[in-house]
């Protein structure tokens, strides 16, 4: 299949496709799609990037066309917010008048308004298994009309520890369903996860799904770190693309990004903790060109979709190698060229090696300049705070701030 023609569809959802310019389908897309479209369970891996949420939504909107019905028909579980309402924005991008608004279940959002699209006559449902679980424990969601569940991004499911709300939502739907599975990996915790759930699956695999795409060049510094910060600004200024941050933690993320606002960078902050207003706030920005720059936690290595990605950077070493993969996948997309620059400290140069061995891939080399500021580490003292401290007779009285008071006291 070289063209979305060529697929055996109904003519509305043909014009859907060519209206949103939807004209040759990626490699997934060609290979995955006449399986579901002929019912088949299908269980594919691909490298992030690959055009994954198209292989499902349109199998799904086919059946919706040509199956009608007044209860719920679909439902896809997903690991995160970004990744629903990246499926959301496709699927209104191509359902037009014909179809019903899906329904959103995630967390972050008024469960009111949610709730209120399943009971206007949403068929389909993307949501997140921790909000879904809880809705349907309450008897708020009924699923007896189910006839295709999408598991996408299992592996990420799993890591974030989704697995008992997974087994437990799966249990309730209707047996005689058809069931789509899509990961970037397939480690053994998730391939029988899937063996439980599929039946008699085609699979299909796509390129590697253990190291980074080749359109992507990979360079590491060694560099210090309190002089980190002055090469990130560099690799900035240097590139008048976007550029995509990762940092380990949800408060280093937030000192980080306060530091480039302080040099004048527009500057957007993700991670866990921030507010699903914060969060759409920071992606529409960057992907809107209002910033060039996002920070983020590995809560946007997947499930967020934001084209032309010049750069990647690892602020931090991923905690997992795997992770690598998925940060690294979103820049270089859809056959783009694109940047993966890693810092490592001489500490972890152990650390960057042993990623290396795991993903089976070479990262580039390259010295860090040695003119590089060195961040000014010195806190200001609150005087207010500052204890005496009792000393020996005849000895000069010192004082040290409460709290370092209180670590060291016994």
């Amino acid at each position: 299949m070289s063209t979305f023609r060529e697929l055996p569809i109904s003519p509305y959802l043909q014009d859907r496709l060519s209206a949103s310019r939807f004209i040759n389908p990626t490699e997934v897309q060609a290979a995955a799609i006449p399986h579901a479209l002929n019912g088949k369970d299908v269980v594919a891996t691909a490298q992030t990037g690959t055009g994954k949420t198209l292989a499902f939504l349109v199998p799904v909107m086919e059946k919706m066309l040509k199956e009608p019905s007044s209860k719920l028909g679909a439902l896809v579980l997903v690991p995160t917010r970004e990744l629903a309402l990246q499926i959301g924005k496709q699927y209104e991008q191509l359902r037009g008048k014909k179809l019903p608004a899906a329904a959103l279940l995630i967390g972050g959002t008024p469960e009111r308004a949610q709730l209120q699209a399943v009971r206007t006559g949403a068929k389909l449902i993307i949501a997140t298994p921790g909000r879904f679980e809880d809705l349907f424990d309450r008897n708020l969601i009924a699923l007896d009309g189910i006839k295709t569940l999408v598991l996408d991004e299992v592996d990420r499911m799993l890591d974030m520890g989704f697995l008992p709300a997974i087994r437990r939502i799966v249990g309730e739907l209707p047996r005689a369903r058809q069931t789509l599975c899509f990961s970037a990996t397939l480690e053994a915790s998730v391939a029988h996860l899937i063996h439980d759930y599929v039946r008699d699956p085609v699979r299909l695999s796509f390129g590697s799904t253990s190291k980074a795409c080749d359109s992507v060049e990979l360079t590491a510094y060694e560099v210090h770190a309190d002089q980190k910060l002055s090469l990130l600004k560099r690799l900035l200024d240097a590139e008048t693309g976007r550029s995509l941050i990762f940092v380990r933690t949800k408060r280093a993320t937030d000192r980080l990004g306060e530091k480039l606002k302080r040099h004048g960078m527009n500057v957007g902050v993700l991670h866990g903790d921030r507010t699903q207003s914060q969060r759409n706030s920071a992606l529409t920005a960057f992907q809107h060109g209002k910033s060039r720059v996002l920070v983020a936690t590995d809560v946007a290595s997947r499930g967020i979709h934001v084209d032309n990605i010049a750069q990647v950077i690892n602020y931090d070493l991923p905690a997992i190698p795997e992770d690598f993969i998925h940060r690294v996948g979103r820049t270089g997309r859809a056959g783009a060229k694109g940047n993966a620059v890693t810092f490592f400290s001489r500490v972890e140069r152990s650390d960057l090696a042993r990623l290396e061995r795991t993903l089976q891939l070479k990262i580039r080399r390259e010295n860090a300049d040695g003119n590089l500021v060195r961040e000014e580490r010195s806190m200001p003292v609150d005087v207010s705070s500052l204890v005496p401290v009792p000393v020996k007779p005849g000895s000069r009285m010192v004082c040290l701030p409460g709290e370092v008071l209180q670590r060291y006291s016994v």
